[in-house]
């Protein structure tokens, strides 16, 4: 139909440019005119096409990933320029985006480094100044980039296909690998060296370190490690330490975090009321030993938390494998971890002959730690890349939205990824019942995938009544996820769910290779022991037609989450 208006609206214009031709030279010794409707000027045409293109569906595919008009703001401008929202460069084109001083957006690649100044007559490129039309655009309370810019200064080749709407990109340049050294204080995205004192609190403030890091430059912030610490669902007083899926269960499920000005550190008072002023909803798990993939994380997200085996204790201790000239670590043994740090940067070229230990080359990551600014390089050193432990254990965090997002949170896993699974295969069925507080509209779904290139499919059964009802269940959104980690899955189209009715949010996952795909919440250990069994309704099925509840037959509740907006009237 799109297509036969268009046709339609030239077809139009032709007939009447002929039809002038034929008034205006038919007529003897008539002078001649010439028609501008024969031949539109680029400030009446742009405009028509223009609306054609925004009112229809347009797409851009980037390196294989798509992205729209309808899901995605990207639109076309009266001179017919694609513009990016500046909040979708970084996964769109594999790179660094930043603002600072809240007006100098920063886009940088390995080898390049954009900055754009709000409303300015251009922008640099590598420290070389461009002459620019538009750069960076505001509109409305987003901020845009035009495409082509993009793919000119980054390197990539692109085809518009003007019957589809469509702009396909593919870069033009080698996208592999980093620069050899890369260090976010020099960025301004590291954040303030903190102290844990005689507290087996690491753990919390490398989660949180790394929470941070993730918000600057544009949030300069500070979270409470106590809240996080004395706050969450485990079993584990302060000086028996904890781990980072503590962190993720803890901040998956809004526990938190709270600002460290609301409850301050090592007071031993923590006020269980305090409401959580940030929502996370991703966040990444990075595969064991994946250098260059937590590398690509420290570049684009921030801090990642990963850890170590120390024996020291403190930043006053000393060890064997600890170079303090140096601020050069490297442990190689047997030994588990036992300290948990914040990889903040890289040096390929860090000499191997600075650590202790030898080593078989080298390079090191750039490491914050929670022991104060007198340990070494004012609280951060090196730790080198065939150190035993780090890198082995990586969360990086993708997803940090404001505390007004959604209205409700519907969970029933308050320990998260406690364990896992499933039917001796890659795929399975998990559903979480719900009930309605109020008139709503299911607006995502959050869930952990236990595995690299995860495919899943989310279902909404707006009025449940029982085990049957989940044959009714209607698919909401689909998709694969590359890492493990939680993940929130936001619907096109919100389902309208009614006050005191049940509801239920159904996931299939499929991960190559497991046989436990879904993360289930349980009593494991002295940790997860006071895990709440009777606050949720599950059911697990392997091919989405016989369903068991999780409850009775796995003694589990599973780790599906909603999340809602009340109804507008």
């Amino acid at each position: 139909m799109r297509e036969l208006k268009r046709y339609c609206f030239f077809a139009g214009i032709l007939c009447l440019a002929v039809f002038a031709k034929f008034q205006i030279t038919g007529q003897s010794l008539a002078q001649t005119v010439e028609y501008a409707g024969a031949d539109l000027r680029k400030e009446d045409w742009n405009p028509v096409i223009v609306e054609d293109v925004n009112q229809s569906h347009l797409t851009v595919h980037i390196d294989g990933r798509t992205y729209t008009n309808l899901d995605h703001g990207i639109y076309m401008d009266q001179g017919r320029n694609i513009l990016i929202p500046a909040d979708l460069v970084r996964d769109a084109f594999d790179c660094s985006v930043h603002m600072y001083e809240g007006q100098r957006l920063t886009v940088e690649t390995k080898d390049t480094l954009l900055e754009f100044v709000c409303d300015a007559d251009g922008y640099s490129s590598n420290g070389k100044a461009r002459k620019s039309e538009q750069a960076l655009i505001r509109n409305e309370d987003r901020l845009y980039l035009p495409f082509d810019l993009l793919a000119q200064e980054l390197g990539y080749s692109y085809e518009w296909d003007s019957g589809n709407y469509a702009l396909t990109a593919q870069s033009a340049k080698d996208r592999t690998g980093l620069a050899y050294r890369y260090d976010l204080r020099e960025r301004g995205r590291a954040p303030k060296v903190k102290d844990q004192g005689p507290y087996g609190t690491c753990w919390a403030f490398a989660s949180l370190t790394a929470l941070e890091a993730a918000m600057l430059p544009e949030d300069e912030v500070q979270f409470s490690v106590d809240h996080m610490n004395q706050n969450n669902s485990f079993t584990s007083p302060s000086k028996d330490g904890g781990q980072y899926t503590m962190a993720m269960a803890y901040l998956a499920a809004w526990q938190g975090p709270v600002y460290e000005a609301d409850d301050p550190y090592g007071d031993g008072v923590s006020d269980a009321a305090l409401e959580a002023v940030r929502h996370v909803q991703d966040m990444l798990i990075i595969d064991a030993k994946d250098l260059d993939g937590i590398k690509k994380a420290v570049f684009q997200y921030g801090g990642v938390e990963s850890c170590i085996y120390t024996t020291m204790q403190s930043g006053g201790g000393e060890s064997s494998y600890y170079n303090s000239e140096k601020y050069a670590y490297c442990y190689i043994g047997e030994e588990k971890p036992n300290h948990d740090v914040v990889i903040i940067g890289w040096d390929d070229h860090f000499p191997a002959e600075s650590f202790q230990t030898e080593v078989a080359g080298d390079g090191a990551f750039i490491c914050q730690n929670s022991w104060g600014t007198d340990f070494g390089e004012d609280g951060v050193f090196y730790v080198s890349y065939y150190d035993t432990n780090i890198g082995m254990h990586n969360l990086v965090f993708t997803g940090i939205e404001e505390s007004t997002n959604y209205d409700n949170i519907y969970q029933s896993d308050l320990c998260g990824w406690v364990g896992q699974l499933g039917y001796n295969k890659e795929s399975m069925y998990g559903a979480n019942v719900f009930t309605a507080q109020a008139d709503e509209d299911l607006a995502a779904a959050g869930f952990y995938t236990t595995g690299k290139d995860t495919d899943y499919e989310v279902f909404v059964v707006p009025e449940f009544t029982d085990t049957q009802s989940l044959d009714q269940r209607m698919s909401v959104a689909s998709g694969r996820f590359a890492n493990a980690g939680y993940h929130t899955v936001r619907f096109p189209q919100a389902v309208r769910i009614n006050a005191g009715q049940k509801f239920a949010v159904v996931v299939w996952l499929s991960t190559p290779n497991a046989v436990r795909p879904m993360a289930i919440e349980y009593a494991a250990d002295a940790l997860t022991q006071e895990a709440d069994l009777t606050d949720g309704e599950g059911y697990i099925s392997a091919q989405g037609r016989k369903w068991a509840d999780a409850e009775e037959t796995s003694k589990c509740n599973l780790c599906v989450k909603a999340y809602t907006r009340y109804a507008q009237q």
